[in-house]
């Protein structure tokens, strides 16, 4: 079972979400929080394998709640859902450590999937955001970390820009999941970059896979 926390202050949409997500065979809700702070002390209390957080919350948003979670627990995977696509909403979020980026416009079903996706290794961003996070990258001083990268590291990061998992990778490079770990690490560090989300935002941005 995949374990999920849903932080919203709006009741409805956490009994909507919620409902649909628990009659899933393979996701549990397992907690529920109205406020990033409570988000924030469950999160590391329970250490859900996802957690869907919500943007703007009366007492702590969604920024500043998945910012603190990540700095305790650099391994959570966070999915913001919300209804914003304002710049000053997005990048931060994804800056901040999330994973994947929702609107609550989706459909349930499609949020079940990037819980999926998102559980596996991947990220999973509307279109809509992709393009707000290219222009704003574009805004960024140009610097070339890729230089840095080895032949390899390379190849590891065209699959991820792919939304190819660890698995994937690995069993397409004929090399060990260890091995891919390793690379993935590696590609972070050199990069300069938190989480894959990141790392494939700057490949995209750089152009690196035409």
């Amino acid at each position: 079972m995949i374990k999920v926390l849903f932080a919203d202050d709006h009741e409805m949409v956490r009994i909507g979400v919620s409902s649909y997500l628990s009659a899933q065979p393979d996701i549990e809700v397992m907690a529920e929080a109205d406020d990033g702070g409570d988000a924030v002390k469950l999160a590391l209390e329970l250490k859900p394998d996802i957690i869907l957080m919500d943007l703007v919350m009366k007492k702590m948003d969604g920024i500043e709640a998945t910012r603190n979670i990540i700095s305790q627990w650099p391994e959570a995977r966070i999915i913001i859902v919300t209804s914003f696509l304002d710049d000053e909403k997005v990048y931060p979020a994804l800056e901040a450590g999330a994973t994947s980026y929702m609107l609550k416009t989706s459909k349930a079903k499609d949020i079940a999937e990037a819980i999926r996706a998102t559980y596996q290794g991947q990220s999973i961003l509307e279109p809509e955001v992709t393009g707000k996070i290219m222009s704003k990258m574009r805004q960024k001083p140009e610097i070339h970390r890729h230089d840095h990268l080895t032949e390899r590291e390379m190849e590891v990061l065209m699959l991820m820009t792919k939304g190819k998992t660890n698995q994937e990778i690995a069993d397409e490079l004929f090399i060990a999941l260890k091995t891919v770990k390793v690379h993935v690490s590696n590609i972070l560090s050199k990069l300069e970059v938190h989480d894959r989300t990141q790392a494939v935002i700057y490949a995209f941005n750089q152009e690196l896979f035409k």
